[in-house]
């Protein structure tokens, strides 16, 4: 099947569109893009810089994808913006390229980012992952599989979001959050994602691991390097996967870790 090009895009001719895709009207796509088979792009939406994208990708109305990075030390090098498969990128999404030659900004399989989402330079987002309207995200960012982070979220640069966690909307985030659990309010965590486990295939015994390791990380007055200590002395706990890729992201933040949340909120977040 080939390609549908709207008569009104602006196609620069070194261009590469792959079999079935289609271009919607007043779409730029500039001369260093490639864009696999069966996407669509629609109307008005702008691909530039070096920016590659694979197959059965939506990239939504007035979107724009690969643009210079918002980074004062940007020097007009050449960097890239990676996209893989089926990714849904709605409305006036923006993702911009690195900062340093050759970097990347990386987008993986599955992601959807809704309405008003920014991905700042150099970010990495990975596989299965939610953004919500108007989440925007610093430069080298990382987010991990399966994360959903709520509309109007803030995160700072070189943060990192773990696996499976979520982030309520409004969240304020300069600081890791650890894989599983729920950020709330500023640099806080509340408890675990318990509902998003059980949708993404943990049993009640994997649960029930994450539960006692999140209260001894955060309830039991140890620090960092003390509650690491106790998790791993407990030969029937570290040995299962979820907690080794627990500990292995607390114990290898940069950044720093939420802190537990000291308000209160009347929706239950632990089972």
């Amino acid at each position: 099947m080939s390609s549908s090009i709207h008569p009104r895009a602006l196609i620069h001719p070194s261009a590469q569109i792959g079999e079935g895709t289609t271009v919607g009207a007043d779409v730029i796509i500039d001369a260093n893009v490639s864009i696999g088979q069966n996407c669509e792009i629609r109307a008005r939406a702008i691909i530039t810089g070096h920016t590659r994208i694979g197959n059965h990708n939506q990239i939504g109305y007035g979107a724009i994808i690969g643009s210079e990075p918002q980074d004062v030390s940007f020097q007009g090098t050449k960097s890239w913006v990676e996209i893989g498969d089926r990714n849904i990128l709605r409305e006036y999404v923006t993702v911009n390229r690195g900062t340093k030659a050759d970097s990347v900004t990386r987008i993986g399989n599955d992601n959807f980012l809704l309405t008003g989402c920014h991905v700042g330079h150099n970010a990495q987002v990975g596989n299965h992952v939610t953004l919500v309207n108007n989440v925007l995200l610093a430069g080298y960012v990382q987010v991990g599989d399966y994360a959903l982070i709520g509309g109007d979220a803030v995160l700072h640069q070189h943060i990192r979001i773990g696996q499976y966690a979520m982030i309520r909307g409004q969240t304020r985030l300069s600081v890791d959050v650890p894989p599983y659990c729920m950020a709330v309010d500023t640099n806080a965590v509340i408890g675990l994602n318990s509902v998003g486990l059980r949708r993404r295939g943990f049993d009640s015994p994997a649960r029930r691991r994450l539960k006692q390791v999140f209260r001894i990380f955060y309830r039991q007055h140890l620090n960092r390097l003390q509650a690491i200590e106790v998790i791993e002395q407990d030969p029937d706990l570290c040995q299962y996967p979820e907690v080794q890729l627990f500990l292995e992201f607390v114990k290898t933040t940069q950044r720093g870790l939420c802190h537990l949340y000291g308000g209160r909120f009347t929706s239950a977040v632990e089972d």
